[in-house]
């Protein structure tokens, strides 16, 4: 179905938009480093949501070199190099004391696209996995006006005091978070300490932990409606 469905300039950013009802909830899912806004489509059939419900996928606004000619979006770069060293020493890249080059950039122009959407915020849910994971996340930090959820899939903590100083603004929201317990790209005992500083922060939620990678396996996908259904 992904061929199908054009995508769409929304502000600065373009968006595979499976649309529903207007008055109807929204979801807002970005993809991973190196993947496209068609990668996390498919889960729109999965997702136990009230009908209507409009699905957006945005592509990221970098394009990365992949393989010899072929290409891959991305929100803000990375240094694959240290990520490659971090997983042959058997260990993976700790983030937590920064705040990513160019993770701002990213941020104002999805900013901008969900202003331009012109829908309230406590109509939007929002999420990603990995790279995405971890912008929707700062993305639900920094909005004056909070969205309705957030799905953090194989995520990581950034800037560890900027996002403790901001979830502790705003206690009281819930979150859905999931993370292989062997996952070689982001540790999970970076999630763990994420999980850590939202809940201390006066948030709802837990981490569904898996015996997995960096993946959305299917008792993630379970979990997520468990979520969505006590949101909606």
């Amino acid at each position: 179905m992904s061929d199908q469905i054009p995508l769409v300039q929304i502000g600065p950013v373009q968006v595979a938009w499976i649309k529903g009802d207007p008055e109807a909830p929204y979801v807002i899912l970005f993809h991973g480093y190196g993947a496209n806004a068609y990668d996390l489509l498919p889960l729109y059939s999965y997702l136990d949501v009230p009908k209507g419900t409009n699905f957006l996928f945005p592509n990221g606004i970098l394009e990365i070199p992949i393989m010899p000619g072929y290409y891959g979006r991305a929100w803000f770069p990375i240094d694959m190099e240290a990520l490659q060293r971090a997983m042959v020493a058997g260990g993976t890249r700790d983030l937590s004391d920064r705040s990513p080059d160019g993770l701002t950039e990213a941020r104002s122009k999805a900013e901008e696209m969900i202003e331009r959407l012109g829908v309230p915020m406590d109509r939007i849910v929002l999420g990603g996995f990995s790279q995405g994971a971890m912008l929707a996340t700062e993305l639900f930090l920094c909005s004056e006006k909070k969205p309705k959820g957030l799905l953090i899939l194989s995520g990581t903590l950034l800037d560890r005091d900027r996002w403790s100083g901001l979830a502790a603004t705003t206690p009281g929201f819930s979150f859905f978070q999931s993370h292989g317990r062997n996952d070689p790209v982001l540790g999970y005992p970076a999630a763990k300490r994420l999980e850590t500083l939202l809940k201390e922060a006066g948030w709802k939620g837990d981490l569904l932990a898996f015996p997995g990678g960096h993946e959305i396996p299917e008792v993630v996908l379970l979990g997520m409606n468990r979520y969505l259904k006590e949101l909606f």
